[in-house]
């Protein structure tokens, strides 16, 4: 008999160590499939940093990039990239416990826990959440395709079809990634701003990917239940409220800057880009005007758009907007004098406060590590204001992809720890730590005395 074999089910015990370890492989996995010469235009081996960010850069759904995607990889770089958006957006556990209850295999309790840790669930009826994680993908992106096709068909022809089908995959995954540069390297959809369809359709499928499929769940099941539990209506109220400002904030801040929206002709090409820059900040990385042309002022409020990021279970990243929510409606509690924190009338655990808070918390520690690295490293090389690697860091950290430029100009350490940024954001820093130091529960509670500390 294998020893080894009660270590590694020891090692593999908890469902966080399990979603951590595959994202792992995938990203392996992917860089090692771009090393190869066949994945580059030019047919030569691309240095296995760059491979490893762009590998954990697609799988994490983030889109920061150190070449542009379409004049560097191949065809068949650009399948693998498209492959690792799909299987990151989505997670691995996803689709292997799909695919074993499509041949009818059970799950098991052990399966269930991982099923419910991979898509966040409450845990009612995961075998039908799963499912339907997997088939509003396939429906959304089948028709976001499908309203791409006119436009790009007419543009390149036949060739037309796979551009519409990437993007409309990479934007329900909120990956961010294009395969646009044919145009010019980068460009991302500053072409695009006087196209309502293009412009409409990739947002719509960010913010379908972005309020995550238990919201999406329980919407489709509102016509029967006549109801919506306390976790969709915040998802849906905070996301309305920081779309709408994030448009507003665009608008007044860029409205006559040339480098941005001041250069576009019309008021509605003006509104369409501010929203489309508010949608894109919710984890997408589509820009439609340059980034790196934007008053720093934008940027920074941009930075807390996409530190909040989507919501829990999504395709997205960030703190989660139900953990903003959380939080700013206990302080708010707190500030009333209540005890506890209440959110549309109904009680908010103390856990799930205790969580938001150290989410928060270790998201900034990352995002201020990172930062405070990428300015130290590279301020000898290139002039990289706090401004635009705070911009970077966040973005790394909520997997948005929006650059101001940092990650093509990187050296080795700022690319390794916006790569780290990119794993843990997706995961969610408490998931990753947990995966660290998960131990078997203890179910004796110590009983330890009292302190009493004075606060404010």
């Amino acid at each position: 008999m294998d020893r080894r074999a009660p270590k590694l089910k020891k090692l593999f015990a908890f469902p966080a160590r399990i979603i951590a370890a595959s994202f792992a492989a995938v990203i392996l996995v992917g860089t090692l499939l771009l090393m190869l010469p066949l994945s580059s235009r030019e047919g030569i081996v691309t240095p296995f940093l760059d491979c490893l960010f762009t590998a954990t850069s697609a799988t994490c759904v983030t889109g920061l990039i150190i070449y542009d995607t379409y004049t560097h990889w191949s065809p068949f770089g650009q399948c693998v990239i498209l492959m690792l958006i799909q299987i990151g957006g989505l997670g691995l556990v996803t689709f292997t416990t799909f695919f074993n209850l499509l041949i009818g295999k059970k799950l098991g309790l052990r399966g269930m826990h991982l099923a419910e840790e991979s898509v966040a669930s409450f845990g009612d009826d995961i075998k039908g959440l799963i499912r339907i994680v997997i088939l509003t993908a396939l429906v959304v992106e089948t028709a976001g395709a499908l309203l791409l096709m006119p436009t790009f068909t007419a543009e390149y022809g036949p060739r037309g079809i796979f551009i519409a089908i990437f993007l409309s995959v990479s934007a329900f995954c909120n990956a961010g990634f294009d395969i646009l540069g044919r145009q010019e390297p980068f460009i991302s959809l500053c072409n695009y701003n006087g196209n309502p369809v293009v412009i409409g359709t990739i947002g719509m499928l960010i913010i379908f990917g972005g309020i995550g499929f238990i919201v999406i769940h329980d919407l489709l099941q509102y016509r029967r239940t006549k109801k919506l539990t306390l976790h969709t209506r915040i998802v849906v109220a905070v996301t309305g409220i920081l779309l709408v400002l994030g448009t507003l904030m665009t608008i007044l801040c860029e409205w006559n800057n040339p480098a941005t929206i001041g250069a576009l002709p019309s008021f509605w090409q003006k509104l369409g880009a501010s929203w489309f820059h508010s949608v894109s900040c919710r984890t997408a990385g589509f820009n439609s005007v340059p980034i790196d042309g934007m008053y720093d002022i934008t940027k920074i409020l941009s930075s807390v758009l996409m530190f909040f990021g989507a919501a829990p279970g999504s395709t997205g990243g960030g703190i989660k907007c139900t953990t903003v929510a959380v939080i700013f409606m206990t302080v708010y509690c707190v500030i009333r004098g209540d005890e506890d924190t209440v959110i549309f009338g109904r009680r908010v655990g103390r856990q799930a406060v205790y969580k938001s808070m150290a989410v928060m918390i270790l998201g900034i520690l990352a995002v201020t590590v990172t930062s405070g690295c990428i300015v130290s490293t590279m301020q000898d090389t290139h002039a990289i204001s706090g401004v635009d690697a705070l911009f970077e860091s966040v973005s790394a950290f909520a997997t948005v992809g929006l650059s101001a430029g940092v990650s093509g100009v990187a050296g080795t350490l700022p690319k390794l720890l916006l790569l780290f940024s990119m794993y843990i954001g997706r995961l969610g820093p408490v998931s990753f730590f947990l995966s660290l130091a998960m131990r078997p529960k203890n179910n004796r509670r110590e009983v330890l005395p009292e302190g009493k500390i004075q606060i404010g």
